[in-house]
């Protein structure tokens, strides 16, 4: 039965936690204006029936984006959408919890399983009958306290993925995949009535590559890791729900505030610049109107995509509008 709550998926506090082929028909145009009147449209509608909560999304070279799903009622999907929203193609991930998604500048697809502590690697072409090229095993998975999260990139190649619940951050080198401990500190972990319960999230680096940015939801803070020193400080606070980060071509660091339904973008010194969305209510046919619990955000074509995770965290039942959604979107906002 769908009770709309995650299984308890380890011994911590926590709460939560039909291939369609060819193309199809994008959603009819429905935007909507933020509280200070900056447009976010409804980009894709994910297809029914088949698994809901986008989460982790990414962007290839072409601009394609790329969602997956974080469901735990039914296989979660991987799916392929062109830059005009049509669906392009569905990846099945059975067995799969997927969370973050990354390209390599190769064009190879990585994705980050929540539920097994692996990270995927699937090589294009895409198609519905795609499986992993390759698996690197990073942990356990959540039922040992390890949730592997966020994935990115260096400028050597070498791939970053966070742990959520042990607090670290660790390396693989590729394509070899010999996997390492990269950083692991107190900082990092969601401690005892963070919420959501999740430490370590979202990661990137700035264009120098000297130091990488890490976004802690549970304590609303992105902290910064000097590379050179191996310092770790606080970069920004009371980013309420801080999740995915990317940065933008102005060296804004974008990041995805799920518990505030709003995007932000941070300047330099770690303050708040822009902000773009809001929660407008449920639409008629169930989906979100302007942005709901946003996990996940990528930068694509002067244009921001981001997931409507829409998940409800707390076990009181009519507390939570995500409670009310039956249609999952993924949002676009311009960027400029």
């Amino acid at each position: 039965m769908f009770t709309r709550r995650l299984p308890t998926l380890l011994p911590l506090t926590l709460v939560t936690i039909v291939l369609i082929g060819g193309s199809i028909s994008p959603a009819a145009a429905h935007d909507d204006c933020d509280d200070r009147g900056n447009k976010v449209e409804r980009f894709v509608t994910l297809p029914k029936p088949g698994p809901g909560f986008p989460e982790g999304i990414a962007a290839d070279a072409d601009g394609n984006i790329y969602v997956a799903t974080f469901d735990f009622t039914q296989t979660n999907n991987l799916y392929v959408f062109r830059r005009d929203g049509r669906l392009k193609t569905t990846i099945p991930l059975p067995g799969a919890a997927p969370l973050g998604l990354a390209f390599s500048a190769a064009g190879d697809l990585y994705v980050a399983d929540f539920g097994t502590g692996n990270v995927l690697k699937f090589v294009p072409p895409f198609t519905s009958s795609s499986t992993p090229a390759a698996t690197f095993h990073v942990c356990d998975g959540a039922g040992s306290a390890c949730a592997l999260n966020a994935i990115t990139f260096d400028a050597a190649g070498s791939l970053y993925v966070s742990d959520s619940f042990g607090g670290k951050v660790s390396k693989i080198v590729l394509p070899a995949g010999a996997v390492s401990t990269f950083l692991s500190h107190e900082m990092l972990k969601p401690g005892s009535h963070g919420f959501p319960p999740f430490g370590a999230n979202g990661l990137a680096f700035n264009a120098a590559g000297t130091h990488l940015f890490i976004a802690n939801t549970a304590d609303d803070r992105i902290l910064k890791f000097e590379v050179a020193t191996g310092k770790l400080t606080t970069f920004a606070e009371s980013v309420n729900g801080a999740d995915g980060i990317a940065f933008d071509h102005h060296g804004r660091l974008w990041v995805a505030a799920n518990q505030a339904d709003e995007v932000v973008a941070l300047n330099s010194r770690g303050r708040v610049v822009e902000r773009r969305g809001s929660f407008k209510g449920i639409d008629h046919d169930g989906a979100v109107k302007g942005l709901l619990f946003p996990a996940s955000l990528v930068i694509s074509r002067a244009d921001i995509y981001v997931t409507n995770l829409a998940l409800p965290l707390t076990p009181a039942e009519g507390d939570e509008p995500e409670e009310d959604v039956t249609t999952f979107t993924v949002s676009r906002i311009e960027l400029d």
